[in-house]
Protein backbone atom coordinates (compact mmCIF):
# COMPACT_ATOMS: atom_id res chain seq x y z
CA UNK A 1 0.00 0.00 0.00
CA UNK A 2 3.03 2.22 0.39
CA UNK A 3 3.01 4.92 -2.26
CA UNK A 4 -0.62 4.32 -3.26
CA UNK A 5 -3.09 6.34 -1.17
CA UNK A 6 -6.03 4.80 -3.06
CA UNK A 7 -5.34 1.39 -1.48
CA UNK A 8 -6.78 0.41 1.85
CA UNK A 9 -6.43 -2.87 3.70
CA UNK A 10 -9.66 -4.36 4.98
CA UNK A 11 -9.64 -5.08 8.69
CA UNK A 12 -11.56 -8.33 9.15
CA UNK A 13 -13.64 -9.44 12.08
CA UNK A 14 -12.58 -12.59 13.93
CA UNK A 15 -13.56 -14.63 16.93
CA UNK A 16 -10.03 -15.84 17.58
CA UNK A 17 -7.96 -14.42 20.40
CA UNK A 18 -5.34 -11.78 19.51
CA UNK A 19 -1.80 -12.99 18.93
CA UNK A 20 0.99 -11.18 20.78
CA UNK A 21 1.36 -7.66 19.40
CA UNK A 22 -2.00 -7.59 17.56
CA UNK A 23 -4.24 -4.61 18.22
CA UNK A 24 -8.02 -4.52 18.05
CA UNK A 25 -9.38 -2.54 15.07
CA UNK A 26 -5.88 -2.43 13.55
CA UNK A 27 -5.04 -6.07 12.83
CA UNK A 28 -8.57 -7.43 13.30
CA UNK A 29 -11.83 -6.50 14.92
CA UNK A 30 -11.82 -9.08 17.71
CA UNK A 31 -15.41 -10.03 18.58
CA UNK A 32 -17.17 -12.69 20.60
CA UNK A 33 -18.69 -15.79 19.00
CA UNK A 34 -22.17 -14.44 19.83
CA UNK A 35 -21.51 -11.05 18.21
CA UNK A 36 -19.98 -12.68 15.13
CA UNK A 37 -22.93 -15.05 14.75
CA UNK A 38 -25.38 -12.15 15.08
CA UNK A 39 -23.55 -10.13 12.41
CA UNK A 40 -23.53 -13.13 10.08
CA UNK A 41 -27.24 -13.75 10.72
CA UNK A 42 -28.03 -10.11 9.86
CA UNK A 43 -26.07 -10.41 6.60
CA UNK A 44 -23.48 -7.82 7.61
CA UNK A 45 -20.56 -9.70 6.08
CA UNK A 46 -19.56 -9.57 2.42
CA UNK A 47 -17.83 -12.88 3.12
CA UNK A 48 -17.29 -14.99 6.16
CA UNK A 49 -16.05 -18.44 7.03
CA UNK A 50 -15.04 -20.67 9.88
CA UNK A 51 -11.35 -21.44 9.63
CA UNK A 52 -9.64 -23.72 12.15
CA UNK A 53 -12.56 -23.28 14.53
CA UNK A 54 -12.68 -19.47 14.43
CA UNK A 55 -14.97 -17.09 12.55
CA UNK A 56 -13.45 -14.62 10.08
CA UNK A 57 -15.40 -12.11 8.04
CA UNK A 58 -15.23 -8.92 6.00
CA UNK A 59 -17.90 -6.46 7.07
CA UNK A 60 -19.89 -4.90 4.23
CA UNK A 61 -19.29 -1.44 5.71
CA UNK A 62 -15.57 -1.83 4.85
CA UNK A 63 -16.45 -2.23 1.17
CA UNK A 64 -19.09 0.51 1.17
CA UNK A 65 -16.67 2.95 2.76
CA UNK A 66 -13.93 2.16 0.23
CA UNK A 67 -16.36 2.56 -2.67
CA UNK A 68 -17.64 5.87 -1.29
CA UNK A 69 -14.07 7.18 -0.94
CA UNK A 70 -12.91 5.86 -4.33
CA UNK A 71 -10.44 3.46 -2.70
CA UNK A 72 -9.35 0.00 -3.74
CA UNK A 73 -9.93 -2.39 -0.88
CA UNK A 74 -7.45 -5.22 -0.33
CA UNK A 75 -8.79 -8.29 1.46
CA UNK A 76 -6.77 -11.11 2.99
CA UNK A 77 -9.21 -14.02 2.96
CA UNK A 78 -9.13 -17.79 2.65
CA UNK A 79 -10.52 -19.55 -0.42
CA UNK A 80 -14.02 -19.82 1.06
CA UNK A 81 -14.07 -16.05 1.47
CA UNK A 82 -12.55 -15.54 -1.96
CA UNK A 83 -15.35 -17.50 -3.60
CA UNK A 84 -17.99 -15.54 -1.68
CA UNK A 85 -16.39 -12.23 -2.67
CA UNK A 86 -16.28 -13.25 -6.35
CA UNK A 87 -19.95 -14.26 -6.22
CA UNK A 88 -21.01 -11.00 -4.55
CA UNK A 89 -18.63 -8.80 -6.58
CA UNK A 90 -17.92 -10.46 -9.96
CA UNK A 91 -15.41 -7.72 -10.84
CA UNK A 92 -13.26 -8.53 -7.83
CA UNK A 93 -9.76 -9.71 -8.63
CA UNK A 94 -8.61 -12.84 -6.83
CA UNK A 95 -4.89 -13.41 -6.24
CA UNK A 96 -3.80 -16.81 -4.94
CA UNK A 97 -0.61 -16.62 -2.87
CA UNK A 98 1.56 -19.74 -2.81
CA UNK A 99 4.63 -20.61 -0.76
CA UNK A 100 7.67 -21.45 -2.91
CA UNK A 101 7.83 -25.06 -1.68
CA UNK A 102 6.43 -27.62 0.71
CA UNK A 103 9.46 -27.13 2.97
CA UNK A 104 8.83 -23.39 3.24
CA UNK A 105 5.14 -24.04 3.94
CA UNK A 106 6.16 -26.35 6.81
CA UNK A 107 8.52 -23.71 8.17
CA UNK A 108 5.87 -20.97 8.00
CA UNK A 109 3.25 -23.15 9.62
CA UNK A 110 5.78 -24.14 12.27
CA UNK A 111 5.86 -20.53 13.47
CA UNK A 112 2.26 -20.97 14.62
CA UNK A 113 2.81 -24.12 16.68
CA UNK A 114 2.55 -22.17 19.92
CA UNK A 115 -1.02 -21.10 19.11
CA UNK A 116 -3.76 -22.83 21.08
CA UNK A 117 -5.30 -25.70 19.14
CA UNK A 118 -2.60 -25.74 16.47
CA UNK A 119 -2.44 -29.05 14.61
CA UNK A 120 0.00 -29.38 11.71
CA UNK A 121 -1.93 -32.20 10.01
CA UNK A 122 -5.14 -30.13 10.08
CA UNK A 123 -3.33 -27.11 8.63
CA UNK A 124 -1.77 -29.19 5.86
CA UNK A 125 -5.11 -30.81 5.03
CA UNK A 126 -6.63 -27.32 4.80
CA UNK A 127 -3.80 -26.16 2.55
CA UNK A 128 -4.38 -29.14 0.28
CA UNK A 129 -8.10 -28.33 -0.03
CA UNK A 130 -7.32 -24.67 -0.72
CA UNK A 131 -5.00 -25.62 -3.59
CA UNK A 132 -8.04 -27.05 -5.39
CA UNK A 133 -9.31 -23.47 -5.82
CA UNK A 134 -6.13 -21.99 -7.30
CA UNK A 135 -7.36 -22.43 -10.88
CA UNK A 136 -10.44 -20.30 -10.15
CA UNK A 137 -8.30 -17.33 -9.13
CA UNK A 138 -7.33 -14.62 -11.62
CA UNK A 139 -3.63 -14.60 -10.68
CA UNK A 140 -1.15 -16.75 -8.78
CA UNK A 141 1.87 -15.31 -6.99
CA UNK A 142 4.64 -17.38 -5.43
CA UNK A 143 5.72 -15.62 -2.24
CA UNK A 144 9.39 -16.56 -2.21
CA UNK A 145 10.77 -13.04 -2.05
CA UNK A 146 8.39 -10.61 -0.36
CA UNK A 147 9.62 -7.62 -2.39
CA UNK A 148 9.05 -9.45 -5.67
CA UNK A 149 5.61 -10.65 -4.54
CA UNK A 150 4.59 -7.12 -3.51
CA UNK A 151 5.78 -5.78 -6.88
CA UNK A 152 3.70 -8.42 -8.66
CA UNK A 153 0.61 -7.39 -6.71
CA UNK A 154 1.31 -3.74 -7.61
CA UNK A 155 1.46 -4.67 -11.29
CA UNK A 156 -1.85 -6.53 -11.02
CA UNK A 157 -3.45 -3.49 -9.38
CA UNK A 158 -1.99 -1.19 -12.04
CA UNK A 159 -3.43 -3.39 -14.79
CA UNK A 160 -6.78 -3.56 -13.01
CA UNK A 161 -6.99 0.23 -12.93
CA UNK A 162 -7.02 0.14 -16.75
CA UNK A 163 -9.90 -2.35 -16.93
CA UNK A 164 -13.42 -1.47 -17.83
CA UNK A 165 -15.84 0.02 -16.82
CA UNK A 166 -13.54 3.05 -16.63
CA UNK A 167 -12.23 2.18 -20.09
CA UNK A 168 -15.76 1.70 -21.43
CA UNK A 169 -16.75 5.10 -20.07
CA UNK A 170 -13.93 6.70 -22.07
CA UNK A 171 -14.92 4.72 -25.18
CA UNK A 172 -18.50 5.89 -24.81
CA UNK A 173 -17.45 9.51 -24.32
CA UNK A 174 -15.14 9.43 -27.37
CA UNK A 175 -17.82 7.74 -29.49
CA UNK A 176 -20.29 10.43 -28.45
CA UNK A 177 -17.84 13.22 -29.31
CA UNK A 178 -17.03 11.72 -32.74
CA UNK A 179 -20.72 11.25 -33.54
CA UNK A 180 -21.49 14.83 -32.50
CA UNK A 181 -18.65 16.16 -34.67
CA UNK A 182 -19.74 14.10 -37.68
CA UNK A 183 -23.32 15.37 -37.34
CA UNK A 184 -22.20 18.96 -36.91
CA UNK A 185 -20.15 18.68 -40.11
CA UNK A 186 -23.01 16.99 -41.93
CA UNK A 187 -20.96 13.90 -42.60
CA UNK A 188 -23.02 10.81 -43.24
CA UNK A 189 -21.57 7.54 -42.16
CA UNK A 190 -22.11 4.48 -44.36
Amino acid sequence: MEGNPALRFSVSHTTRKPRPGEKDSVDYHFVSEADFAAMAERGEFLEWARVHGCGYGTHRSECERALRLGETLLLDVDVQGGMQVKKAEPGAILVFILPPSFEVLLERLGRRQAEPGFDLATRLASALKELEFASVYDYTIVNEDLGVAVDQVRRILDAASLRSPGGLERVSRLSHDITRWLRSHDVHRP
